[in-house]
């Protein structure tokens, strides 16, 4: 992997949004302080996203006390997975954690609902996008917790210009990811810009030497990076699915409320 990503013994590659290997751990704090969970069990889709994700969400519960009840992959492939499930609700853990997207996801919550439907679940944002939301529904999607990696921007006062000319362009609302895509193109400009500042070529070297040295204000806030290339911010955000009767069953925005952010230790 450093050979792929850090050639030379420089990343490559900067990203304006932290990684799994934060987004898990931080989701299990959240299991463990705001949920007050005990025992939990554990679900992948066997996808390297789901695995890794799921891994460090075990690792961390692990750490914090939380009992680990079992641990199985679901084929995204297999329609069925209530064998699974009934095996589940006979060990009654406190909550169950799927780190996976929607191909598995949406089946996976549908028939959640019938065999457990008052155990606390989550999963991490491969289960916050719309493919998973308008697959699963109301009320079958009414609990689940998610996250992203990252903070919570498109209600953030800083944002509302941002958002609105977004909306106004594409028609539809704009995600957190959104706005930290905008973020990274920013950040892409910066570097570029300080390079031809200084005198020297621009090149793809010196472009990537001055986004190493990143400091760099944006709607997210001040952004830096690891000699890793990954951003120093460890903010990951929580957020449920949650009726709210004042808009349609299908705006996604308001239909996934944000609880706030997970604790990082």
């Amino acid at each position: 992997m450093a050979a792929q990503f850090k050639p030379k013994g420089r990343a490559i590659y900067f990203r304006t949004v932290t990684t799994d290997a934060f987004q898990g751990p931080n989701m299990a704090n959240f299991y463990t302080q705001a949920l007050k969970v005990k025992s939990v069990y554990v679900l992948d889709d066997s996808g390297a996203y789901g695995v890794g994700i799921a891994d460090a969400f075990q690792k961390r519960a692990e750490a914090n006390g939380i009992k680990i009840l079992g641990r199985d992959q679901l084929n995204p492939k297999e329609a069925d997975y209530t064998t699974i499930l009934t095996k589940i609700k006979g060990l009654n853990p406190d909550a169950l954690y799927y780190g996976g997207v929607a191909q598995a996801g949406v089946k996976l919550a549908k028939q959640a609902y019938d065999v457990i439907p008052k155990m606390p679940k989550g999963g991490g944002d491969g289960i916050q996008g719309g493919s998973f939301f308008t697959g699963v529904g109301f009320p079958a999607v009414e609990g689940w917790y998610s996250t992203n990696a990252g903070p919570h921007l498109t209600e953030d006062p800083a944002a509302v210009a941002f958002v609105k000319t977004f909306t106004e362009k594409y028609k539809t609302q704009p995600t957190d990811y959104s706005i930290t895509a905008y973020d990274a193109a920013l950040v892409a400009l910066d570097a570029i810009k300080r390079v031809a500042e200084s005198g020297k070529p621009v090149t793809r070297t010196s472009v990537r030497d001055a986004m190493q040295t990143t400091n760099l204000k944006t709607l997210q806030g001040e952004i830096s990076f690891d000699e890793n290339g990954d951003i120093k911010d460890h903010t990951v955000s929580v957020f449920q699915y949650k009726r709210d009767a004042k808009y349609p069953a299908d705006d996604y925005t308001h239909q996934n409320a944000y609880i706030g952010t997970a604790p990082q230790s």
